[in-house]
Formats: C-alpha cells, structure tokens, sequence
C-alpha cells in the first residue's frame, strides 16, 4: 500500500506536459471526477483544460445554463473553468492528451471503438466496475478485443461521486501493466484532494471492482432484515474471500484484494447509505419488487447487472461462490431475502482457510 494517506508519492505532480483532459460520460462520478481535477487545477499556474462530455445535448445544455448535473449530481455547483460539451466526438477529441471514459460497462465497448477510430494513440482510463453482460469479460479484456492498440489503465478504488464532487478527500488506484501510464495517471489526477496509488496488476483492481458490488446487495439485504453488526462483519469478511477467491482464479495477485480496489471499495460500498447496490439489497429485504427498486433509484446500480456474469464465470472455474449465489437467486425471484440468509448460515462448518 505505500506511505499511508499522508504520505508522498511519486516524484512530482503535474510534472507532465498535459494541457487537455477529456471525460466521456456526465453521470454522477463523471461529473464528480471533472469537478474534482477542475478544484485541484486553481492550486497550479499552469492549469489543464478539463472538459465533461455528454453524448445527451439536452443534458449538456441544461448544465451549460444552470451549471449543475441536476440529473446525476443534484447540489452541487459545476466549476465555471469546467468545459461542458455535448459536440460529436470527431471534431475535438483528436487534441486530446487524456481520454477517461466514464460510462457504464455496457457502453464501454462502442467507447473504446469510437476512441480508437478517432484517436488511435490515445491514453485512456476507465472509471466503470463489473463485466460485460453477454461475454464475461472484465473491462480490460474487452479493450483489448475493442481496441487493443490504446494505452489503457483502469482508475478504481473507494470513491462515492458525491463526496468526491464536494471536495472532500479520495484515495484510488490506477491499474495497468504500462507503467508510463501510471505515472502519467499520477502526475495528472493526483493532488491534494486526490490520492493516486498505482498498481500492475489490473486483474485484481477490477475483480475487486466488480465483485464487491454483489456483496454490497447481500450486505443490504442482510442490514434490511436488522440482522445485527455481527452479520454485517460476517459478510464483509466472507465477501471478501469470494472476492478473492475469483480475482486469484483469474490471475490476479492476492495482495491487491488488501488494498484500495479490493478492501477498501467493499467496506465502503457494503456499509456506506451513498451505494446504489446496497440501496437495492435494503429495499428488497423490504419487500419491494427489483424493477420498482430500479425505476426509483434512477442511476445505474452495476451489481444488478454483472451478479449473474459473476456466477457464469465462477462455475466456468469450478469455485464456490455461495453469498454470490443467494444475491443472484433473490435477484431473480427464486429465493426471499430471509431464505438467503437461512441458506448461508445453515452451510456446513468448514476451515476458514
């Protein structure tokens, strides 16, 4: 993990010669990290240029004159330094130096395509979490079959949009096994506000990512029936070794699972009333219905979509994945929240490790 949240690294910040910044997608961590760079680049005399792109023209306009994401990021005043732009891709994007895409998995394929007719020697970083429906993939298997001539990273890590977007402090990892881009990643995004660590192994950031997403719908669910700390604990913990247990499978390095992409996302996301999928685990132990749940959250709740993906790829592997199962049979109807939490507790006793 490095030095702490206090400490120093890399050997200088800003130091790279960037002059334009472009984020792709204003939902509401698109919009938090635009803001964010926006509020570090007043603290330097040389500041980037920061634009949020908005593929809805009618969303872009209504930012453009109220300067607030009142859709996505309700109360929170957009910087004036902020480019806002709803224009088409082709006409601004080749002057681009980085390209972050933050967009849903589920769009992530057509972005990267897109990107790559336009700019073929792109650096680029992706801000989504979980598989690609259909396919199975992780984020970065799906650029290398997408468009594997860009210089990719994945930027992850414990961050809720809103508090990111109100400039309170965020610790995340950038992933990729480019090490020229990671630093680059740090010189642009990391500062007072921002905490950049790096990491090689984009495996493990991304099953981290993805999978505790899952875990965040069973904490919910467990947290709804008022089933105490305890169990809370005893999901975190056990979550995390489903976690684990998938990202080694895949060819991650266990040590990535300690640290900002793998424990430090699941405790925030399990536990934190911000967390669009530990919403949706509260809401069902009420009783509501999943496509009630999804027309009132509003926003994209990625565990929802990927658990089932998750399962697909556990099975392929022969491993067990039980809270991952329960998620997904109440998910589908074919399990009760309380049914669930019955299953697990009732499985054999066995060695922790």
């Amino acid at each position: 993990m490095g030095q702490g949240l206090g400490g120093v690294l890399g050997s200088s910040i800003w130091s790279f010669d960037l002059k334009r910044l472009a984020i792709l997608g204003s939902g509401a961590w698109g919009t938090a990290l635009a803001q964010a760079l926006v509020q570090q680049n007043a603290q330097h005399q040389s500041p980037q240029e920061v634009t949020l792109w908005s593929r809805d023209e009618r969303q872009s306009a209504q930012m453009l004159q109220t300067r607030e994401n009142v859709s996505h990021l309700p109360g929170v005043a957009l910087s004036p330094t902020l480019h806002l732009s709803s224009l088409a891709l082709e006409t601004w994007l080749p002057t681009q130096d980085l390209i972050v895409i933050a967009t849903p998995v589920s769009a992530l394929r057509s972005t990267l395509e897109r990107v790559a007719r336009i700019n073929p020697s792109a650096h680029v970083a992706w801000l989504c979490k979980g598989f690609e429906v259909g396919t199975g993939l992780l984020p970065h298997q799906v650029q290398q079959e997408a468009a594997p001539e860009l210089k990719a990273a994945v930027l992850s890590g414990p961050s809720f949009a809103k508090e990111v977007a109100q400039g309170l402090p965020c610790a995340l990892v950038a992933g990729s096994p480019h090490e020229s881009l990671r630093s680059l990643l740090v010189d642009v995004l990391h500062g007072p506000q921002l905490r950049i660590y790096t990491s090689d192994d984009w495996v493990g950031v991304e099953v981290g990512g993805a999978v505790k997403n899952v875990m965040a719908i069973a904490t919910g669910l467990a947290d709804g029936l008022g089933l105490g700390m305890n169990a809370r604990a005893a999901l975190i913990t056990r979550g995390l070794a489903e976690i684990t247990r998938l990202a080694l499978a895949l060819g991650a390095k266990s040590e990535t699972l300690m640290g900002l992409g793998g424990l430090g996302d699941l405790v925030l996301t399990a536990t934190g009333d911000l967390s669009r999928n530990r919403q949706v685990g509260l809401a069902l132990a009420r009783g509501q219905s999943l496509s009630d749940i999804m027309s009132h959250l509003g926003h994209v709740a990625e565990g929802v979509y990927c658990a089932e993906t998750v399962l697909a790829r556990a099975t392929q592997l022969e491993l067990e994945m039980p809270i991952t199962q329960c998620v997904v049979e109440v998910l589908k109807g074919a399990l009760t929240p309380t049914d669930a939490i019955k299953r697990l507790m009732g499985r054999q006793a066995k060695l922790e490790f």
